[in-house]
């Protein structure tokens, strides 16, 4: 079997993928008046009004977008929430999440691999900045990108084009990691390769090209790169 060659920049993607939003999600719960079931539904309304943003040519800040799903969903089940509420409890949920158990040993572990670590967000700017620092993971990254200054959000292929650009490299030597299947979806389109990390509720999308890697957490997605030649 042919050995595998290492990507020249991994790209990992943040909310959900390097950090636990089990916390966030409790406290939109208990805003949501503990209706669980709810979670997803405004996750995916996010999702789907920050593409609807940048299909129009339009940008808001990703935690504005997530802020104002929850003020639908809440709406759409006679709960009433300001923007000024809504905005505090989504940008402050997403700025305090804590890293996943076991991501800084892998991602200690790609380092030492002579890995190149690029963090690939959603998230502004402003907020990733906080959310590497409070969650103690800046010293693990080479560089740091909000798609803010592109404003297109992910999965757009001009999005991924972008990040490649900033690091000097072709799609093909890229690599994303990352546990939505939207996202790797989209890079792997894009032409880039990917990897997948499985948490609890995510599922690769069915119509898309395979990823090389499929794993349960992201040290065992570190544990098959560094076998890479």
């Amino acid at each position: 079997m042919k050995p595998k060659i290492k990507p020249k920049v991994l790209f990992f993607d943040v909310n959900e993928t390097l950090l636990d939003l089990t916390q966030m999600k409790k406290q939109v719960s208990e805003a949501l008046g503990g209706n669980d079931h709810l979670l997803p539904l405004w996750f995916t309304t996010m999702l789907q009004y920050s593409l609807v943003m940048s299909a129009s040519g339009r940008y808001e800040p990703f935690g504005h977008i997530g802020a104002a799903a929850l003020q639908m969903v809440a709406a759409n089940h006679d709960i009433k929430m300001t923007e000024e509420e809504a905005r505090n409890l989504v940008i402050n949920g997403l700025r305090n999440l804590p890293p996943h158990p076991e991501v800084k040993e892998a991602l200690s572990k790609l380092k030492e691999a002579g890995y190149t670590l690029v963090s690939l967000t959603n998230s502004s700017d402003k907020g990733v900045q906080h959310q590497f620092k409070n969650a103690g993971l800046n010293s693990y990254f080479d560089r740091r990108l909000s798609i803010e200054p592109v404003k297109k959000f992910k999965p757009f292929t001009d999005t991924y084009d972008w990040a490649a650009n900033q690091l000097h490299v072709q799609s093909e030597d890229c690599m994303l990691i990352a546990a939505h299947g939207w996202d790797v979806a989209g890079a792997l389109w894009a032409g880039w390769r990917a990897a997948f990390v499985s948490r609890p509720g995510q599922q690769l999308f069915p119509l898309a090209p395979q990823t090389e890697i499929n794993a349960p957490d992201l040290l065992k997605v570190a544990d098959l790169l560094v076998a890479y030649h």
